[in-house]
């Protein structure tokens, strides 16, 4: 089995039981609703049949199958799962319409699910097409013509799992041999290991391979590796070993990459014609190795920590451990070797979370500088500091040495021999044509809001901007937020660090290259040069950029192959004009919106600039805080973006001491109150310009209260933080936590502590639920995330300083953070926090440690 710890570890035998190997913020009164439905009930030990559990899951012993809890078939989460020895070998078990469907093609609607405990079976009925997705959402799905309702049973079957498939009317005539039931295989795991189907048997190759063919519609379609009734899968492997056994039909094992860089395995098979009830009929029968129980894992900042501070390991155990044995922290010698420091039981967690048992190991007397590890039942996690200087060096350098310049758009951005990406997009944009809805979020209304019409040359939008993730694209919120954070961790924290040299008259970056300016400052002029090159153009801020077609979308790698540079001019002849394969040209499309909360953190954006920018660019900034004000004084209707005309207001009185700013602060006062959560800490940081004594009283009672909610929500699990997963990981949100508590600990430190923050950052950097205890910052830590999705996943690597979304749920209970570059719901880096709330939150630990040491 792929073994996701990279550190070394000694086995444990405790007795007769056997170990095998260990292979958001989002909280919402929904989230909450789900974790108190699904009351923890832990599979039994030695187990020999399935059985339908308090979780509504089928376990036996160590093996787990889930059917259509998850609702992220997009994401590779949905239908039926199997887990075996805390491992997800499998998901998506359901009817689909293409063989190795892609993110974009056809899911169903799922109806009802319904939990038989008395049958031990569970029933859900779905229904094609998904009329809530047919070309609307933030993601459109075209659905064709097909109208198919059906039913999949899951029920215990002694040592597997039954499928039953019901038709509610035969396929279509014209659907026969297209719509099959499909369950997908993780990749990663099956790396080498077996598969025998049909009289054939072969290894799972690491790379998608050969032949292919055009199917009777004339799409390209992968071959079968086989065909046959059954399918073993890693016969050698007894924590892998699955088999599938089909008793309507053959089975097909096929490699979705193929088709889809992002594809998984898939067997399948397909609905015969004229076929209801009993249409598909599968025997699923995941090997369960007798009396496996999970390993213990230990999860620790994989950076370490400031002597002052708290210094607590969360150990992870199987529910059915009741054993709570010695933890060791252990000093690394300096001739070598390990000297034990503390040896002592670590306090069981007195509390239900996830599939677990929780224990916490509290060093926190240990001030002695020096590198560590700690110990607990054979496991052993990687070395981590204790120093006054942790956080001074090697943890916030990757985020602005690497990460941001190698996200920036419309550069060439240089590495000594490497070059990152070419100059790219120079030919933004168009403007987008009205009554559109794009295939990743975005609308234009029936107007373009400008005095540009539909395909117009929009200029002035090829200077500045980060691309998002692996989207590619200038979101209007995250290039605002981006310069207001970069804007602010310049000016509060005073970092004049510089390593990069950045030469807009040449589009031209070199890391590793000092220029003379400070790098945070250099930042904050590129986004402000997309944001202001929208409001110049468009009298207006733009909604965002992005590429017009999917075919685009979907690229990996350099982004100057994304587009050929060359404006596309309607003036030329046809044929000297420049367009995609599809005939579309493939200039980039401008949208705009009317939208407060975005034009609110674009105002605050504009307003932190006008400040930040004052001696390095004085000009830029003199126009970045006119557009502010400009943009504030435009009507709203009252009410929409709340949240962000407090922080705009914040930024305003701060970059202008006027008056009226506060004026607003106070004519706010209820809903401020109201939202305190969000609000408290950008009003903090101007209380002591508002001449108000009874709205600062009204703000530091309402402050106390929401500090209390906070302490009752991090009880509700081990790791310190307000956390209720929900399938996406929840460090982007940990992390904008993180940054709000500490301008709430600065603002009012006598109500709201700085652990919270610190626990934040500790969540980030490997305190977090799970097997894989990696830090989601890649490149920072002993051990980190350094197989994500940013623009160069194809290549399955990663970029320093990028921050990932972090360890997603499994519903209902599996936390999950697999070495897979195209999980976006675990791995992915975006811009608009994300990382530079990591790199803000890292370097306000080391001043808050400092200023406390002294």
């Amino acid at each position: 089995m792929n073994e996701l710890h990279a550190g070394p570890r000694a086995r444990a035998d405790h007795g007769s039981r056997r170990r095998g190997a260990g292979s958001f913020v989002g909280v919402t009164a929904l989230a909450v609703a789900l974790l108190a439905a699904v009351a923890v009930t832990a599979p039994v030990v030695g187990q020999e049949a399935f059985r339908l559990n308090e979780r509504e899951y089928f376990v036996r012993g160590g093996v787990n199958v889930m059917a259509f809890q998850d609702i992220y078939p997009e994401g590779h989460q949905g239908g039926v799962s199997v887990v075996q020895h805390d491992v997800r070998v499998a998901s998506n078990g359901d009817l689909r319409l293409e063989p190795t469907p892609g993110q974009w093609q056809p899911v169903p609607r799922q109806l009802e699910r319904v939990v038989d405990r008395e049958a031990g079976e569970i029933v859900t009925r779905l229904v094609y097409p998904d009329t809530a997705k047919h070309r609307k959402g933030f993601n459109p799905i075209v659905y064709p013509d097909l109208e198919l309702a059906y039913t999949v049973r899951v029920r215990a079957a002694g040592d597997a799992v039954r499928v039953t498939v019901d038709l509610a009317e035969p396929l279509p005539a014209e659907w026969v041999g297209r719509v099959g039931f499909n369950l997908e295989l993780f990749p990663t795991e099956l790396f080498g290991r077996s598969w025998q189907l049909g009289g054939r048997e072969g290894i799972f190759p690491r790379q998608p391979n050969g032949p292919m063919r055009r199917d009777a519609r004339g799409e390209l379609q992968t071959v079968p590796f086989a065909a046959g009734p059954r399918l073993t899968v890693a016969g050698e492997a007894p924590e892998q070993r699955l088999v599938i056994e089909s008793e309507t039909g053959d089975l097909q094992l096929l490699d979705g990459r193929n088709r889809h860089n992002n594809g998984w395995f898939v067997v399948r098979s397909l609905v015969p014609a004229g076929a209801t009830a009993g249409a598909v009929e599968w025997r699923i029968r995941p090997h369960a190795v007798p009396g496996w129980l999970r390993e213990p894992v230990v999860q620790l900042s994989q950076v370490g920590y400031h002597p002052r501070q708290p210094k607590v390991a969360v150990i992870e155990t199987d529910a059915r451990d009741m054993e709570v044995a010695p933890a060791r922290l252990l000093r690394v010698a300096a001739e070598g070797g390990l000297d034990v420091v503390v040896e002592r039981a670590p306090e069981v967690w007195e509390g239900e979370f996830l599939r677990y048992r929780y224990l916490r190991f509290d060093f926190t007397e240990v001030t002695q500088p020096g590198m560590y590890v700690v110990e607990y039942g054979g496991y052993r996690t990687e070395p981590f500091r204790i120093a006054a200087d942790v956080y001074r060096r090697d943890v916030w350098q990757p985020t602005i040495d690497h990460y941001l310049p190698i996200q920036m758009c419309h550069m060439r951005v240089e590495e000594k021999y490497r070059v990152w990406h070419g100059v790219d997009h120079l030919d933004d944009a168009r403007m987008a044509p009205p009554d559109s809805n794009h295939f990743d979020g975005y609308v234009q209304g029936p107007s373009t809001l400008t005095a540009y019409e539909a395909y117009d040359r929009v200029p002035g939008l090829d200077r500045g901007g980060w691309h998002d993730a692996g989207d590619d694209d200038l979101r209007i919120e995250s290039q605002a937020d981006e310069v207001w954070v970069l804007a602010t961790t310049y000016e509060e924290f005073g970092v004049d660090y510089d390593n990069t040299r950045i030469d807009q008259s040449r589009r031209l970056v070199r890391i590793h290259e000092p220029d003379g300016v400070p790098d945070l400052l250099q930042q904050v002029e590129h986004g402000v040069l997309s944001i202001l090159g929208g409001y110049r153009a468009l009298g207006r801020l733009y909604r965002g950029i992005i590429v017009p077609t999917l075919e685009q979308y979907v690229l990996i790698g350099d982004p100057t192959n994304y587009s050929d540079n060359l404006v596309y001019d309607l003036s030329l002849a046809p044929d000297e004009r420049t367009a995609t394969s599809s005939g579309v040209p493939d200039d980039r499309l401008v949208f705009t919106e009317e939208h407060p909360a975005h034009e609110y953190l674009g105002i605050r954006a504009l307003a932190v600039a006008g400040r930040v920018l004052r001696d390095y660019r004085p000009q830029l900034a003199r126009e970045a805080l006119e557009a502010a004000e400009s943009l504030w004084r435009e009507e709203r209707p009252p009410g929409e973006g709340f949240d962000q005309r407090v922080w705009a207001a914040v930024e305003l009185l701060l970059t202008t001491g006027d008056a009226a700013y506060a004026d607003a602060l106070v004519a706010m006062q209820d809903g401020i109150v109201e939202r305190i959560g969000a609000t408290g800490w950008a009003v903090g940081r101007v209380l002591d310009r508002v001449d108000s004594p009874a709205f600062a009283a009204a703000i530091r009672r309402a402050v106390a209260g929401h500090a209390a909610e906070v302490r009752e929500a991090e009880r509700r699990n081990p790791y310190g933080v307000p956390y209720e997963p929900y399938i996406w990981g929840a460090g982007w949100g940990i992390q904008d936590f993180g940054v709000r508590q500490y301008f709430l600990h600065t603002g009012f430190p006598e109500r709201v502590p700085a652990d919270y923050m610190l626990n934040a950052l500790g969540f980030v950097l490997g305190t977090h639920p799970g097997r894989n205890t990696a830090s989601f910052v890649s490149g920072v830590g002993a051990r980190s995330v350094t197989t994500a999705y940013g623009f160069n996943r194809g290549d399955w690597h990663y970029l320093p300083g990028g921050s990932v979304s972090g360890t997603a749920l499994i519903r209902p209970d599996l936390p999950e953070l697999k070495e897979f570059p195209y999980l976006w719901q675990q791995v992915e880096y975006v811009m608009g926090g994300g990382a530079t709330h990591a790199m803000f939150l890292t370097l306000a630990a080391d001043a808050l440690l400092r200023d406390a040491a002294r």
